[in-house]
């Protein structure tokens, strides 16, 4: 159970990882013997490793399987040592092997942080239920699978009692579920370990506490390996931070009067945001160049659309960023003494990089942005005009169109928080920016400037109009 242990810490990850292919790792596998480490690119070390560790987990699984059942119900069986490695060893090898190919394909080492978080005690006690189905489950399959085994084997290693036989079956399955119970249970306590809240603060009472409370949470952010467990919980902590009131002080250390706090603050937020949104049009605008050239099957294709799956494999992080940041602009209205927020064009950025993200994410799901004119936004004298649709569904790809798909649930997700935290602003700043609007200054007020990411200056314009008259939808 210990190296199953080590072999979870291992495959632990906030976040899918795509694992290289049998013909990539003997491509791999020449390139290095002649090219050598050079000859080999981040993105291929990185996926060979995911593949390493996910071979080793089986192995480890098979091994533990073997050794764990073997243990606990080799006692009660008859006949040889030789009949019992090649009747009971062979079956607890089938099932570490079950549950190693189980785990694999349905990515069980994935971290899934919670909504709410809990202290550890109460959350593993909350998902023993959860682990008990799970082994029950396996445990009925695995002794079902590995009964065909028993098929194939002579009579002489079974026994010639029948009460003896099925005594000796149901040992076994008992076996079989303690040890599956035991796996399941290892991995709840490893994720709840894992996805637990780390706090990046100094302890109160000492100097650091006074002069910079966020040099280590900056530190996390910007200095940790980009989505790794350390760079997730450093998100974690200033999500909660930000969207709470649960250490005030600390949020408070983020409006220090030279503003460069605030400013790494929000671009650690914007980063990873504005990565995914460029990760997306690309994934878009390949897309649109196969559908154009009536390759709709083709490998290309194909590989856009994992592509455009894989942006957004970083979903929670994506979440917590723009939580984050739109909750950092909500407050600043009433906490910021100094104006740091206002004389560092923080409210053009965040809001131009949230729009330009929900406009990407919104087409990936088959939407299509229409321009309006601005008279059938908001009439003569203020007067909010009944709007058609400002968008169309068209057909999707072909990921999207089924509901149960991972694409099609996480971006409705994600143009939902996306959504939410641009209300929470314009909510917050709805007098200043209808001001801006009278004025005709709403642009350059509210938005950056430079061009988006994704979309165009007047799609922007647009999309924010219907914020502020609640019309997104």
């Amino acid at each position: 159970m210990l190296l199953f242990s080590i072999s979870v810490q291992l495959n632990s990850t906030p976040q899918f990882r795509r694992h290289a292919s049998l013909p990539e790792l003997a491509l791999g596998i020449v390139r290095l013997l002649f090219g050598g480490l050079s000859s080999l690119n981040k993105d291929f070390v990185r996926r060979a490793r995911a593949s390493l560790t996910t071979v080793v987990l089986v192995c480890v699984s098979a091994l533990s399987g073997f050794c764990a059942v073997v243990s606990i119900v080799g006692s009660s069986f008859s006949g040889s040592f030789g009949g019992l490695i090649s009747t009971l060893g062979l079956r607890s090898l089938c099932a570490g092997l079950l549950y190693g190919f189980y785990c694999v394909f349905y990515q069980r080492w994935v971290l899934d942080f919670p909504i709410v978080q809990r202290p550890p005690f109460f959350s593993y006690k909350m998902g023993l239920l959860s682990a008990f189905r799970h082994a029950l489950k396996l445990s009925v399959a695995s002794y079902m699978f590995s009964a065909l085994f028993v098929l194939l084997l002579p009579d002489q290693h079974r026994s010639s009692v029948a009460g003896q036989y099925f005594s000796e079956q149901f040992i076994f399955y008992v076996g079989n579920f303690a040890v599956f119970l035991s796996w399941e249970l290892i991995l709840h306590l490893h994720k709840v370990l894992h996805t637990k809240r780390f706090v990046f603060a100094p302890s109160k009472g000492s100097a650091a506490v006074e002069t910079n409370p966020s040099e280590s949470l900056l530190a996390a952010l910007e200095d940790s390996q980009p989505r790794s467990l350390l760079q997730y919980l450093a998100y974690l902590d200033l999500y909660m931070v930000c969207g709470s009131n649960i250490e005030p002080w600390r949020r408070a250390a983020f409006f220090e009067e030279t503003g460069e706090t605030y400013k790494r603050v929000v671009a650690a937020c914007l980063r990873p945001l504005e990565q995914f949104t460029s990760n997306l049009a690309e994934g878009l605008t390949s897309s649109k160049i196969n559908k154009l050239s009536h390759q709709l099957s083709s490998p290309n294709e194909n590989f856009h659309r994992s592509e455009i799956l894989e942006s957004f494999s970083d979903f929670q992080m994506y979440a917590w960023c723009a939580q984050t940041v739109a909750s950092l602009e909500v407050h600043s209205h009433k906490e910021d003494r100094f104006g740091v927020a206002q004389l560092s064009g923080s409210h053009a950025m965040v809001l131009s990089t949230l729009l330009s993200c929900l406009i990407a994410v919104e087409t990936s799901m088959g939407k299509k942005i229409n321009l309006q004119s601005p008279n059938h936004i908001l009439g003569p004298a203020g007067i909010k005009w009944a709007t058609n649709s400002t968008t169309r569904r068209e057909i999707a790809t072909a990921m999207n169109k089924k509901r149960g798909s991972p694409l099609h649930s996480k971006s409705y997700a994600l143009t939902d928080v996306l959504k939410i935290s641009i209300y929470s602003i314009v909510s917050e700043f709805l007098e200043e920016m209808r001001v801006s609007t009278k004025m005709g200054v709403l642009e350059k007020d509210w938005l950056n400037n430079s061009k988006p990411i994704y979309g165009s200056a007047e799609v922007l314009v647009q999309k924010l109009h219907f914020f502020l008259n609640f019309q997104a939808s």
